[in-house]
């Protein structure tokens, strides 16, 4: 029989050594190559502990063989004693699991007998469940109508508490009283109990009714005779208020009164007449005596501002914005020093003179909201109803000091039929505008042209006019408490500046026939005036503030389909609003400057004719003139340049005069070069007479704008040297070029210990020409050794 290899057991084997492991004969799949994994490693640990390393152990083979033979014999002894019969523990472990059956079936019939007991005691014991069921419900009705009774009697103590406090003038005791039915209301605001709600809060009206109304009644007596409301500005000539001590006292009691009054009233307020969920975020509940001030100033503004008094004009709103701001200052001083010390030592965290605001602010919203509505259509009273809007409520934040979270007039401007009609408007009128100054008499000529200190833009009236319309309208939606509200009026100012770039387009193109004339030179003033503006706002804090927002919102109308990269410049700063505006005005003013300089260099050209045909190869040597003047045929050309300059510098700004004259000595230098100086041949009287002309005289007309004009004419100032050399140095140099092999003079000539080209070149002060130039104006001498 071929047992596990080694018994659980094995420590019960009556073997001696007990540490050698004893093994039944191995199974037949022992010596195949298909061995288990364990079974492998427990035979390869199992060789390694007993036999090692050692070869010469292999001689105890047999004797370990043995051993394993006898413990495998003492197991079987163990487990099956003979053929016939069953191993001990074998046997012992079926009694087991037998005597555990006969106990199982045991229980089993044991719970059966329970379950039948338990399922007869329920059925019992089901009439007193359904009866105790019965009197539980009783008694949760009894218990509900007991509440219910609880709440009635103690609505009723509550009501005769306030009946009894206000019988006794024992104000406090009702107040409280009716702040406790108020809670007991707001508790009872889910139950099911409609007519317990209702009892409740017709009771707890009826009491807050009858006190607010003792209350108001004894607060309007005290401020009446503290001569409220103030309607006209305070005077100092004013005799002093009879008994003032006596009513500053009762003063402080009914204001206190009626701040411990608040939150019962808060409750009903909120019930009568719920807030929506944006005024209850925005604008927590007026102060209650502050409210009770105000019920005769809102009288007196229905009565004057509504119906059909003659006071109530559509065309005259700030009739009573104007009204409004001033009871706010003439009621201030009283409420600063009356009303605000009761409401601190009260623990009140409030401000009399904001509450103020706040109230009289409700009466002027529904009034404005009431008449935009109805001036949608008329775009005079419109506008108008918007500037006194807007310089209301300038002075109500700066003059009075109302804080910047409470709202003011300007959200009622940006409901969307009155935001739409107004940028309508503003566009409408900012066009019409655009058309009266363009067509206006001065437009093209500057208001400041006698004052040479605010002169410096020589912008023209039109674009001054323009950006100051464009300023007026970012002055006006500035202040609007909404970004994307903003923007919008933003792209608007971007569309009408684009519109004027056009226009100024047109009107430079009819003038383009004449590019020096000052209508030509005002309207490149103008755009380069428009771009300094709008380079300037674009650094400016709200722009870039707006620039957030609009990267911030994605809004497309501003920013556009602008790429990944474009919006990352936005996003960081490094690009503002006005790029593409930016952009499109550089191209317009160097397409002037461009048509400017030809204008300037046809009129230049037509000059210089006679001047580049002089005989330069036959001019004297410079040795046979006592003294040198300038070339009678550079006369004209001289005094070309000269008066393009002075009027250039006259009639442009400075930026743009310095790419003006900059770009004239660019093209000058370029055309001398060419039309001079590489179509003649020069002798050393010619090349001499060519310096003169160019180092005395031209070059100094650019010298009144620079230190060193001559820089600006690198063709012409390094041909006059190369011109200039002596027949030696002249001779060298073209040598030098020749063999260098190299038409630039680029290759390094430090093994036969000559120069390179270039570092001749250069000692000679020529760093802009090349040495293939060099070489060909060489060739232009007219007087060579031999010739």
């Amino acid at each position: 029989m071929a047992a596990s290899i080694v018994d659980e057991n094995i420590g019960e084997s009556p073997s001696e050594d007990s540490s050698i492991p004893v093994l039944t004969d191995p199974p037949d799949d022992v010596c195949c190559p298909e061995l288990s994994d364990e079974l492998r490693e427990y035979v390869v640990g199992f060789i390694e502990k007993e036999v090692g390393s050692d070869v010469k152990s292999l001689r105890n083979v047999d004797s370990l063989l043995e051993k394993l033979k006898e413990g495998n014999r003492i197991l079987e002894e163990q487990v099956l004693t003979s053929p016939s019969s069953v191993p001990p523990k074998v046997s012992a472990a079926l009694k087991a699991a037998e005597d555990a059956q006969c106990s199982m079936e045991e229980l089993l019939q044991k719970e059966k007998r329970i379950s039948a007991k338990l399922q007869q005691n329920l059925q019992d014991a089901q009439p007193w469940m359904e009866a105790l069921t019965q009197k539980m419900s009783q008694v949760e009705i009894v218990e509900k109508h007991m509440k219910y009774l609880r709440c009635l009697q103690h609505i009723e103590e509550l009501s005769a508490v306030v009946q009894q406090c206000l019988m006794t003038s024992s104000v406090w005791d009702a107040i409280r009283a009716v702040e406790s039915m108020a809670k007991m209301d707001a508790g009872l605001s889910q139950s099911k109990c409609a007519h317990l709600r209702d009892f409740l809060r017709e009771t707890l009206h009826f009491w807050h009714k009858i006190i607010k109304d003792r209350l108001t009644g004894d607060l309007e007596k005290v401020l009446t005779a503290l001569h409220w409301p103030i309607t006209s500005p305070p005077t100092q000539s004013l005799t002093p208020v009879a008994n003032g001590q006596e009513l500053a006292s009762q003063l402080e009691l009914l204001v206190t009164q009626l701040l411990a009054l608040q939150t019962s009233d808060d409750l009903i307020s909120q019930r009568t007449s719920p807030p929506s969920k944006e005024e209850k975020a925005r604008d927590p509940p007026l102060c209650l005596p502050i409210q009770i001030m105000l019920v005769p100033l809102s009288k007196r503004f229905r009565y004057h501002f509504y119906g059909n008094r003659q006071t109530n004009t559509p065309s005259k709103p700030e009739w009573y914005l104007t009204q409004v701001l001033m009871w706010i200052g003439n009621s201030t001083p009283f409420m600063e020093e009356k009303i605000q010390p009761i409401l601190d030592r009260a623990n009140a965290n409030i401000n009399a003179k904001v509450e103020l605001c706040r109230g009289l602010l409700t009466l002027v919203q529904e009034k404005v909201a009431g008449d935009a509505s109805r001036l949608l259509y008329d775009d005079a009273l419109f506008c108008h109803l918007v500037e006194e809007v807007l310089q209301f409520e300038k002075e109500l934040r700066g003059n009075y000091s109302y804080p910047a979270p409470l709202p003011g007039l300007l959200h009622l401007l940006l409901d969307d039929a009155v935001l739409q009609k107004w940028l309508t408007v503003e566009k409408k009128t900012a066009v019409e505008k655009v058309d009266a100054m363009l067509s206006a008499e001065g437009a093209w000529s500057s208001q400041y042209k006698d004052i040479r200190d605010m002169d410096e833009l020589k912008s023209p009236d039109c674009a001054e006019t323009f950006m100051t319309l464009l300023q007026v309208i970012t002055d006006r939606y500035r202040a609007l408490p909404c970004s994307s509200a903003q923007l919008k009026f933003l792209e608007l100012q971007k569309e009408l500046v684009d519109d004027f770039r056009i226009r100024l387009t047109q009107v430079m193109k009819e003038e383009s026939r004449c590019p020096l004339s000052p209508r030509y030179c005002a309207i490149l003033n103008a755009v380069n005036y428009i771009s300094t503006i709008l380079t300037d706002w674009g650094d400016n804090v709200f722009f870039l503030q707006l620039q957030q927002a609009a990267v911030s919102l994605g809004d497309e109308a501003v920013v556009g389909n602008l790429g990944v990269m474009e919006m990352g410049r936005l996003a960081s700063l490094e690009s503002s609003l006005f790029e593409g505006l930016l952009a499109l005005l550089d191209r317009l003013r160097n397409d002037m400057i461009g048509r400017l300089l030809d204008g300037i260099m046809r009129d230049i050209t037509e000059k210089t004719k006679v001047y580049s045909q002089d005989r330069w190869f036959s001019h004297p040597s410079q040795h046979d003139m006592s003294t040198m003047s300038l070339s009678s045929s550079a006369c004209p050309m001289m005094l070309c340049i000269r008066d393009c300059l002075l009027n250039l510098n006259q009639v442009l700004s400075l930026t743009l005069f310095q790419l003006a004259w900059q770009g004239l000595a660019e093209r000058l230098d370029t055309f001398l070069y060419q039309e001079v100086i590489l179509s003649n041949h020069f002798s050393d009287g010619g090349a001499a007479q060519l310096q003169f002309d160019m180092t005395r005289n031209l070059f100094p007309l650019f010298g009144h704008y620079c230190k060193r004009p001559e820089n600006f004419f690198k063709h012409v100032k390094e041909a006059c040297i190369i011109l200039c050399l002596n027949v030696g140095s002249a001779i060298l140099l073209k040598n030098l070029i020749k063999e260098s092999g190299l038409p630039n003079g680029a290759r390094d000539r430090s093994g036969s210990g000559d120069p390179s080209p270039q570092s001749a070149l250069n000692e000679l002060g020529v760093y802009y020409l090349a040495s293939n130039d060099v070489l060909i104006l060489l060739n232009l001498r007219a007087s060579w050794p031999g010739q």
